[in-house]
């Protein structure tokens, strides 16, 4: 069995192909040269951080299935500085388009020492910004994108840190290794 942990870099797609898109656009197969594995769930091309990939389909089902509620850690910099009524709601649970969410834990956190993205995210001099830490145990699509928009604060950036036991300590932008 392989268990692989990849730092994916913004702008790459979370699957080995691009189908549909007249221009190239960077895929696990510009990193990972290994056969047989398949992403154990999803992370958007705006998104970055942490993609588990596997070749036994019994454990890419429990790590993708939010039914096991395995909890992903993300790290989020939004636009604003999110007050305690803010943090609250995410903590309770907010209602999107598709029906409430689970509680998650919300925290305001320093800036972390990230890799420098490519392309930065814009900066505007008139609007603050400031960052979270949010766990989530589900896994709607854009889900933490669109909970931190329905607490009034934009995502800017989003990093999914850890997925379970598993996290990108010790890996670069780009990087993976099988564990």
């Amino acid at each position: 069995m392989a268990l692989i942990r990849f730092n994916k870099p913004y702008g790459v797609l979370s699957q080995f192909t691009d189908k549909g898109s007249e221009t190239a656009r960077a895929t696990l197969s510009d990193f990972i040269a290994m056969p047989n594995v398949y992403p154990a769930g999803r992370l958007d091309r705006d998104s970055e951080g942490l993609l588990l990939l596997t070749d036994d389909g019994a454990l890419q089902a429990r790590i993708a299935d939010p039914r096991f509620k395995l909890p992903k850690t993300y790290l989020v910099q939004v636009e604003g500085v999110p007050d305690s009524g803010a943090l609250n709601a995410l903590r309770r649970g907010v209602t999107l388009n598709d029906g409430p969410t689970r509680p998650a834990k919300a925290e305001a956190i320093a800036p972390p020492e990230l890799w420098p993205r490519d392309p930065p995210v814009r900066y505007r001099k008139t609007v603050a910004d400031s960052w979270l830490r949010l766990t989530i145990t589900e896994g709607r699509n854009r889900q933490v994108r669109r909970m931190t928009a329905a607490v009034g604060h934009p995502t800017l950036r989003l990093v999914r840190w850890s997925v379970g036991e598993w996290t990108i300590a010790g890996l670069g932008q780009g990087q993976w290794d099988a564990v």
